[in-house]
């Protein structure tokens, strides 16, 4: 009698494992999350500190803008623009300069990366992270003639306000480029140039395809906004200007 029990508990626990379980319904519901629901008191106590600490250094003043600036102000150039490409150069020049003993050429950076204004008046460190909300690294590319070419004709038939720096262009009605300096000096065959980016941009992002395979690549370990934020602490006032870096005649 007992082999006959034990025989069936065996068959019983054989013939559940086989069973195919499966999914006959699901259901869910919205959970607001608002004023409605208290704040856990611990938890505001403990991180009060820690929220007050990054308030402070949110709010402290850096430098002065003299004007609104915004991403839209001119044609080809913009003054948010080419503040942002001319402190990217001068903040990493010495950064690359002491690595491989080369100046940085050129900076291009993308007109969509600019994400907010700088309003006339005190900047602040939330000024950095609003018009920098990406944590973007600086490169720096070492790029042949032809490539430098393809970055100019990218810009001319792209028709934007793409940040540069060391670079001026002159195009036409059709916009065909009519003359291209690197800084103040025509370019030159069979030699390269350094341009300093952005990492999204060097891996091809905005289409930039030309910087994705360099003669030599530099990742100085530099996020764009603490570029900004270092520049923005070693000057009273930022500087507002449109200077004809790019224009069409």
């Amino acid at each position: 009698m007992r082999k006959i029990i034990a025989l069936f508990a065996i068959l019983l626990v054989f013939s559940c494992s086989q069973e195919k379980q499966s999914v006959t319904r699901i259901e869910g519901k919205r959970i607001n999350i608002n004023d409605s629901i208290a704040a856990d008191q611990n938890i505001e106590a403990f991180i009060k500190p820690f929220r007050e600490r990054i308030e402070e250094d949110m709010n402290k003043v850096l430098s002065y803008a003299p004007k609104d600036m915004h991403k839209n102000d001119g044609e080809l150039e913009s003054t948010i623009g080419n503040l942002m490409a001319d402190l990217i150069k001068s903040q990493s020049e010495p950064i690359y300069k002491k690595r491989t003993g080369k100046s940085i050429d050129i900076c291009l950076l993308n007109h969509g990366g600019i994400r907010a204004p700088i309003p006339k008046g005190p900047i602040k460190t939330q000024t950095a992270f609003n018009v920098m909300p990406f944590e973007n690294s600086i490169v720096v590319v070492e790029l042949t003639t032809e490539n430098v070419r393809n970055l100019i004709d990218y810009l001319a038939s792209a028709k934007r306000a793409h940040p540069i720096s060391g670079l001026t262009l002159k195009v036409d009605q059709d916009f065909t480029v009519k003359e291209a300096l690197i800084n103040g000096k025509p370019i030159e065959e069979g030699k390269t140039y350094t341009v300093v980016t952005s990492d999204y941009l060097q891996n091809g992002g905005d289409r930039m395809n030309f910087f994705k395979d360099p003669v030599s690549l530099e990742i100085l370990d530099y996020k764009i906004r603490n570029a900004m934020i270092d520049y923005f602490k070693g000057v009273d006032t930022i500087p507002a200007v449109l200077d004809n870096r790019f224009i069409q005649q």
